[in-house]
């Protein structure tokens, strides 16, 4: 079934807007949805249906469709299993065969507890998931893209972040210390995922048309990023460079790329790698998107940045949050207005609706209908690699 949504944002009205064109209205949406244990909060505090499901807040919302390539991991190096579970937490085995921990009631994602690559041949023995095989296209999902693309949904290739492949092989304290100690290591990683994703893409793209190519990072904490410029530069680049330019001499406009934390020391390595789109441009790491707007201006696009934790102090601070994040400036386009991540415990169901309804009102949106419009998360990178 073709999605019809009342406040959908149809792929060239998406296009136009992000790309600094033509502006019909700004954009006000949900990223994320709510941390764990927020729904049962709510209700306690007299939550509708609606509400709880977020569809009584009118969020906007851009169809996003996959393009039918796999340029992730292709294969498996061990069956997923279960290693131990009680009441508190979920110890596994996942198929990069890592084994992780999912701590239940708070938290959504598993932590890497080992990790499969230490050296040169540990990344040879699992490096064939990383390489190209015709079976990475699918032609029927394919088929089915460009129908719905024809309808009006963004239709988005996903490709492996630079950084966030490694820290997926090696954890963290160890990917960043190879750039130094195993820089072999490290270059063969991305020559070969270089290869695969161009080699998937070159005959994708001959296919289908491709609105938005995207990564997921996840590269900087609140102290800044892990890696500097000059990472960035000689393996960041190489990579980026590449595929970007297939896509866009393709067509392709917008290259996006997902990271929290504080990524302003590295903002102009990462936009001199093609990308022109962040999100979710955290404030509590140092990302102030007023600030990156009058230094950048239409170099780049931006997703989120309303500071989440506002949401849990009163209305008078949610007030000047949203008067210095949505005014007059930061209204012409190529803002897309959201939490930064999200919805914190703790955020009371009041100061909610409250930051909807000023929001709304700030942005000359309508009043919210209070009706359900079948909100969907806005996911702009679907990130395989965690």
């Amino acid at each position: 079934m073709i999605l019809e949504h009342p406040m959908q944002f149809k792929r060239d009205q998406y296009l136009d807007y992000m790309l600094f064109n033509e502006i019909e209205r700004p954009m006000f949406v949900e990223l994320f949805g709510p941390l764990i244990g927020l729904e049962q909060e709510w209700k306690a505090q007299g939550a509708t249906p609606d509400e709880l499901n977020l569809t009584a807040f009118d969020w906007d919302y851009v169809p996003f469709m996959d393009c039918g390539a796999n340029a992730f991991f292709y294969g498996r190096i061990t069956e997923p299993k279960i290693l131990e579970e009680t009441s508190k937490y979920i110890l596994e085995v996942d198929l990069l065969g890592r084994v992780t921990k999912l701590c239940k009631g708070t938290s959504t994602l598993p932590l890497p507890q080992s990790y499969p690559v230490k050296n040169m041949e540990d990344w040879l023995r699992i490096k064939h998931i990383f390489e190209y095989n015709k079976s990475r296209i699918d032609i029927e999902k394919i088929k089915q893209a460009k129908k719905y693309r024809s309808k009006g949904y963004v239709i988005v290739a996903n490709i492996f972040g630079s950084f966030d492949t490694l820290r997926m092989l090696m954890g963290e304290e160890e990917c960043c210390l190879a750039y130094y100690t195993q820089p072999e290591l490290v270059q063969d990683i991305m020559e070969t995922i270089t290869e695969m994703t161009l080699q998937v893409f070159q005959r994708t793209l001959d296919l289908i048309p491709i609105d938005q190519l995207q990564t997921h990072e996840d590269m900087a904490g609140k102290s800044g990023p892990m890696v500097g410029p000059k990472q960035i530069e000689e393996y960041f680049k190489p990579y980026y460079s590449r595929i970007w330019d297939l896509f866009s001499s393709h067509g392709t406009q917008i290259f996006q790329m997902d990271s929290d934390g504080n990524i302003n020391p590295v903002l102009d390595a990462l936009l001199g790698c093609g990308i022109n789109s962040f999100y979710p441009m955290e404030p509590a790491a140092g990302m102030d998107i007023v600030k990156v707007r009058k230094q950048y201006g239409q170099k780049l696009s931006m997703a989120g940045g309303i500071d989440k934790h506002i949401l849990r102090e009163t209305k008078e601070h949610i007030q000047k949050e949203l008067e210095y994040k949505m005014q007059p400036s930061m209204q012409q386009g190529g803002m897309i207005f959201g939490l930064d991540h999200r919805i914190p415990n703790g955020t009371p169901l009041e100061n909610y609706r409250y930051y909807v309804d000023l929001g709304r009102e700030i942005l000359g949106l309508p009043p919210r209908t209070q009706k359900s419009r079948g909100w969907q998360r806005m996911a702009f990178c679907d990130a395989a690699i965690i």
